[in-house]
């Protein structure tokens, strides 16, 4: 066989495989909307002008306490659409990944919420969320997207400077974690989506 044609079935074969993997790693990841992202940052936001009112000041951590499990129900109504239910189910084992990497961490942070609430301690609390947050997503990046793994990043870098800020920093920074961080990744992550579609 003339080397040109051993060289064209080598190509072809590189590229086989090339399609091979691309397919395998698209069918092993989750497909997260960016209007959830959107969505749970706009209640940060509300949730931060809230606790930044004057009569709700000194019941900042009631109101953030309030407002996650409806962020959580926001951002689960926006990712149990039809579409993103059947890639849900249909990515089987990539679905239970995502959980496997979120859970842990967001069990982490009740914990540590219940612990430093029990020892009157919560000045720690805004920099402890953050920083689990981010560590859930960077966890949860491994069947989704490489962006959600950046976002968790910056999530944690933001709780870390949460935790060494003095108190009358901690609404702000979780308003910016909470809310602009969540926004600005949902707009990201769905303009990555469109950009698949078209």
């Amino acid at each position: 066989m003339p080397p040109a044609k051993i060289v064209n079935l080598d190509t072809h074969a590189v590229a086989t495989l090339r399609y091979i993997r691309a397919s395998m790693d698209a069918a092993g990841s989750v497909a997260i909307p960016g209007s959830a992202g959107i969505a749970m940052g706009i209640i940060g936001l509300a949730t931060a002008a809230l606790s930044l009112m004057p009569q709700l000041q000194a019941y900042w951590l009631s109101v953030w306490l309030a407002a996650a499990p409806i962020a959580a129900i926001v951002g689960g109504m926006f990712l149990a659409r039809p579409a993103s239910v059947a890639s849900f189910i249909a990515s089987g084992t990539p679905g239970r990944k995502l959980a496997l990497g979120l859970l842990p961490s967001l069990f982490a942070g009740a914990v540590m919420t219940a612990v430093l609430w029990g020892a009157d301690l919560v000045e720690p609390l805004p920099g402890t969320w953050l920083l689990l947050y981010g560590c859930a997503l960077v966890s949860a990046s491994v069947s989704t997207k490489p962006i959600v793994a950046w976002m968790g990043a910056c999530f944690a870098c933001l709780g870390v400077v949460a935790l060494i800020s003095p108190p009358v920093f901690q609404i702000p920074l979780l308003a910016a974690g909470f809310g602009g961080l969540n926004i600005f990744f949902g707009i990201l992550i769905g303009r990555g989506a469109h950009g698949r579609e078209s």
